[in-house]
């Protein structure tokens, strides 16, 4: 992002993990509590990132295994005479889909678990860091009735 940005810049997904990454704007003058809040949604972007590029190298990798052992278990080829990739009906996909999240199972449930541990963090700084806000503008406020 340009220097004289005052935002977070949102990028294009990230090929692995389909996740949009967000580069972080820092204030100048940012405080001791804002600079956790700014930590704390760091580390959860890079968390999730760290999951779902995990989750979805493995489900690609096994789901090509698996049409590849059904084809191969009906006597098919990758690809077929006119050299198009092969594919299963929606039937024996869901197969896989159904086994490949009953297997992730307790995977996903960490995960929310995490996610829901970290956005209750960063919900509860973004509180403080409101109110440290409203009583300074109050301050400032109340100073500047008084001149």
């Amino acid at each position: 992002p340009p220097a004289h940005s005052r935002s977070d810049w949102i990028g294009p997904p990230d090929r692995l993990s389909n996740l949009r990454p967000v580069v972080f704007y820092v204030p100048a003058q940012e405080s001791a509590l804002e600079r956790r809040l700014r930590e704390a949604r760091q580390e959860a972007q890079a968390s999730n990132q760290r999951f779902w590029a995990r989750h979805n190298r493995a489900f690609h990798q096994e789901k090509e295994e698996f049409i590849y052992s059904r084809l191969k278990a009906k006597g098919l080829e990758l690809r077929d005479e006119s050299g198009q990739k092969a594919t299963l009906n929606a039937e024996e996909m869901a197969d896989f889909y159904k086994d490949f999240l009953s297997k992730n199972f307790k995977k996903h449930l960490q995960y929310n678990r995490d996610w829901y541990k970290r956005n209750f963090r960063i919900t509860f700084l973004m509180g403080q860091v409101a109110l440290v806000r409203a009583l300074r503008w109050l301050r400032w406020r109340k100073k500047n009735a008084e001149q």
